[in-house]
């Protein structure tokens, strides 16, 4: 099929069974960002600072978050072609890669966030004159809430893979369950209500970690009931193909570094926001994202439909196919992203009501950064669906090219500049800045171009592991052989 024949927008069949794998997960999403919304609400109650507090020690917590899910992503590739191909034990080899990695980068931050939780907090805030007390307040949370790192790192294993296969459901009852735990003792234990003890910023922390056991039970409780195909059993679980585990490494370096830069960058730009005024610039731009995040939910969803669709296509060697629905992702993406800025924009009309407790300085701070990213949604989907399609077929190379050489090259030089040479506020600033993605979409399409991403891993993974049978021979077989070798390579 020549690729200039694709056409633009697939089938309604396509979107629909594509919104049946991301609908579930997106309401996850908003559920959880909702939810989000509501402690922060909550939290500015307390006042300026002490929600500041609580958004830069969340805002420390995204690295990790970030890191957390792009290495689930990296062996979430092979889950979903392993699907595909039907082979059961490759995906429990993809699973055991998850857990393993997601356990290790818990245990780091773990000790991280209980042992210098002030020097990290205090990198975000540049010269912040209200500094020192909300590092005083954003270390206890993260003291509290790092409990619950090594229970995360189990819970989103499993929930990942869920919807890497298609089950995108349970994962969605469960985290409903959990955040509305979270806003229960959030209410309870940050103003004592019901006779309980007033803990303030504290209480937030708490309950969040209540929330995460509550979430990693129910999780053990489902796999035990289930019996998740991809989920070895106790025993078995250290039996792991060393070689596809290499592989995975080795594919995950690329994606770590990339979202790294990416998180890094992110970072380095909201301790530059965070200097230029007081805590109602910190606030302001936190409570803007909150609400952001209640939109964004259509990036989870964009990744999901693709691994599922696009790497499943790839992962049962229905090479054309896989050409047409990521065209078909990319275009409806960019509606997706353009129906939700639309919202977006409406939604400042809410911030007096939602964030009425906050200063008048604060809100127009939120007000501001929210019109600015509903005008790049659209672009941002579009660069979600780009890399969510590369990183189906195992290219990713294209996110460290373009995410590192556009983020080093011209994001963060030119937030230095704008921040040393000019008294921009932040919201412009951003505003600014993030005309450097459309650089990343033109470097992103030109890669796609050459096609680097449509290859079945499966196959190849049978390759390496059976090198004694010729390539034509593996080919031939289909995708079974993949079964067949990840068991000999066992």
């Amino acid at each position: 099929m020549a690729r200039n024949r694709i056409p633009l927008l697939g089938p309604w069949s396509f979107y629909r069974t594509a919104l049946g794998v991301a609908v579930p997960v997106m309401l996850q999403q908003a559920v959880m960002s909702l939810v989000s919304l509501v402690d922060n609400f909550m939290v500015a109650g307390l006042g300026d600072a002490r929600m500041a507090a609580v958004n830069v020690a969340n805002q420390v917590n995204f690295v990790y978050f970030v890191v957390l899910f792009t290495l689930c992503g990296a062996g979430g590739i092979y889950l979903s072609q392993f699907k595909g191909s039907g082979d059961e034990e490759g995906m429990r080899q993809a699973y055991r890669f998850k857990l393993a990695a997601s356990l290790a980068v818990s245990g780091i931050w773990l000790f991280l966030t209980l042992a210098i939780p002030e020097r990290m907090v205090a990198l975000m805030l540049g010269g912040n004159p209200q500094g020192p007390e909300i590092i005083r307040e954003a270390a206890g949370y993260l003291r509290i809430v790092s409990i619950a790192w090594i229970p995360m790192a189990v819970s989103t294993s499993i929930a990942t893979g869920l919807r890497e296969i298609g089950r995108a459901r349970p994962p969605l009852y469960i985290s409903v369950a959990a955040t509305l735990v979270n806003t229960f003792f959030n209410w309870l234990l940050i103003y004592g209500s019901l006779g309980a003890p007033r803990l303030g910023v504290n209480g937030a922390a708490i309950a969040t970690v209540i929330a995460r056991l509550v979430e990693f039970a129910a999780f053990l409780a489902f796999i035990r009931m289930d019996r998740t195909v991809f989920i070895p059993k106790l025993r078995a679980l250290a039996r792991v193909n060393l070689k596809l585990f290499i592989e995975v490494v080795r594919k995950s370096g690329p994606m770590l570094l990339s979202e790294t830069t990416w998180v890094v960058s992110e970072t380095v730009i909201t301790a530059l926001y965070n200097g230029r005024g007081g805590a109602e610039v910190v606030a302001g731009m936190a409570a803007g994202w909150t609400i952001a995040n209640v939109f964004f939910l259509v990036f989870t969803g964009i990744h999901t439909a693709t691994g599922v669709t696009v790497g499943g296509a790839l992962g049962a060697d229905r090479l054309d196919e896989a050409r047409e629905r990521a065209r078909w992702i990319q275009s409806g993406a960019v509606i997706a992203g353009a129906a939700l800025g639309a919202l977006e924009a409406l939604s400042t009309l809410g911030i007096p009501i939602v964030f009425g407790n906050l200063s008048a300085d604060a809100r127009e701070v939120s007000r501001g950064l929210l019109f600015v990213i509903s005008a790049y949604l659209p672009l941002w989907a579009l660069l979600n669906a780009q890399f969510a399609v590369s990183r189906a077929g195992g290219d990713t190379m294209m996110g460290m090219v373009v995410d590192v050489g556009v983020n080093m090259l011209l994001f963060l030089p030119g937030a230095f500049a704008l921040a040393l040479l000019t008294p921009m506020g932040p919201v412009p600033m951003f505003a600014l800045l993030k005309t450097t993605d459309f650089v990343k979409w033109l470097a992103a399409w030109l890669w796609l171009r050459g096609e680097r991403w449509v290859r079945n891993l499966t196959r190849e993974h049978a390759a390496e592991a059976l090198p004694g049978i010729e390539s034509e021979a593996i080919a031939a077989a289909g995708a079974g052989t993949a079964a067949g070798a990840v068991t000999l390579a066992d």
